[in-house]
């Protein structure tokens, strides 16, 4: 994955906007996505994806179809399963929503928290990067967030937090495995 690429996708980075809004008018249109359309803006593999629907990380496409909530969970498990084992990024899923079949127990739409979470990567400068000034970036990117549910807000910022320390991780890997490569060449 680039860092000059929306996270979990292969399309390139723009600071316009919410970065999921520019899925909706293709999934509205489209009426859902297919499983060849979803790999083709992730660079994933079908195997991948119905992998990680048949494990219970993904809610099933319905009618063969990829809508909003999907594709977002599906981003940001792309996004992170560089830094993180995936059995972990489930669980982090978990924490934040719940099941990812029930929408009833959500603190957070998964297209919104793709959002904070673009929003946030976009934001950080990774070479002037300190770890204490993620947690303040998270604080501020989700400022506007409310909710009911009891913790909710902190179980919030605490996931964007190590969401976004795993992403950056997987930046500095990428970077240290490129200079390694030039050292060797």
């Amino acid at each position: 994955m680039s860092e000059n690429n929306i996270p979990g996708t292969t399309l390139p980075y723009s600071e316009q906007g919410g970065m999921f809004a520019m899925f909706i008018p293709l999934i509205k249109a489209t009426d859902g996505l297919t499983l060849s359309q979803v790999c083709a803006i992730t660079g994933l593999e079908a195997s991948t994806i119905q992998n990680w629907v048949k494990r219970g990380f993904v809610a099933h496409p319905v009618q063969k179809k990829y809508h909003e909530r999907q594709l977002a969970r599906i981003l940001l498990i792309s996004s992170l399963r560089d830094s993180m084992r995936l059995e972990s990024i489930g669980e982090l899923m978990a924490l934040i929503n719940g099941s990812a079949d029930d929408e009833s127990d959500d603190i957070i739409s998964e297209e919104r928290l793709y959002d904070y979470f673009c929003e946030i990567i976009g934001r950080c400068n990774i070479s002037a990067l300190s770890v204490d000034e993620i947690p303040s970036l998270v604080e501020e990117v989700v400022s506007d967030y409310t909710s009911t549910a009891e913790n909710a807000g902190e179980r919030l910022k605490s996931a964007l937090t190590v969401m976004v320390y795993a992403h950056t991780a997987a930046q500095f890997k990428q970077r240290a495995e490129k200079l390694f490569k030039e050292m060797k060449a």
